[in-house]
């Protein structure tokens, strides 16, 4: 029988999903479950208001959140950079949809998270950049430009209707049997959960 599925929901932009990476690839093997990535763009303005009207307190909570990332961060051994701008992750999350129908997902999704929390080597809003690390990773980038403008946001947006109508409003959001656990401090939970449906 194949291993039931968590449905995790991800951003590249998030420091707290690059955090959860590595631990729900090592939650997944010991539970012998599968994990079903997928993209959930976040409107930052939305989310955490706008630059331009942010109050002290938006501004405050938003520079805790990137201490409290790097604190877990260099636990861990890992690099997480403070963001320069509000980055658009479009064209990187639906290079994940591309990546992962050639069977690249795992390599792509760990290069293209650390590059961006290096602050090196990727321009993540750029498409040229996200196909030239489908090629390193081994994908056959031809047709990533058509399936971005194409068939890749057409899924990526249904995915994210789907997952907003289902509640998701942040990530990452894992998804195991209809209920939610946001972010990486409710993972112990979700394993609780998993191995009470075992």
């Amino acid at each position: 029988m194949a291993p039931q599925s968590i449905t995790a929901y991800f951003d590249y932009k998030s420091p707290f999903a690059y955090l959860a990476k590595d631990l729900a690839y090592q939650l997944a093997g010991e539970c012998n479950v599968s994990i079903d990535w997928l993209p959930y763009t976040l409107n930052i303005p939305e989310f955490l208001g706008d630059v331009e009207t942010r109050g002290e307190n938006d501004w405050a909570k938003i520079k805790y959140l990137y201490m409290d990332a790097r604190r877990l961060a260099n636990k861990r051994g890992l690099i997480v950079r403070g963001p320069q701008k509000i980055f658009d992750t479009l064209a990187a999350n639906i290079g994940m949809l591309y990546a992962e129908r050639q069977g690249k997902l795992r390599p792509y999704h760990d290069l293209v998270f650390e590059r961006f929390f290096l602050r090196e080597f990727l321009d993540i809003e750029q498409p040229a950049a996200v196909q030239q690390v489908l090629q390193e990773c081994g994908v056959d980038a031809s047709g990533y430009p058509d399936f971005l403008a194409g068939a890749g946001r057409e899924m990526h947006d249904r995915i994210l209707a789907e997952a907003r109508a289902m509640g998701v409003f942040g990530v990452p959001t894992f998804v195991w049997e209809g209920e939610m656990f946001w972010g990486t401090d409710r993972m112990d939970m979700l394993r609780e959960r998993i191995a009470e449906s075992a």
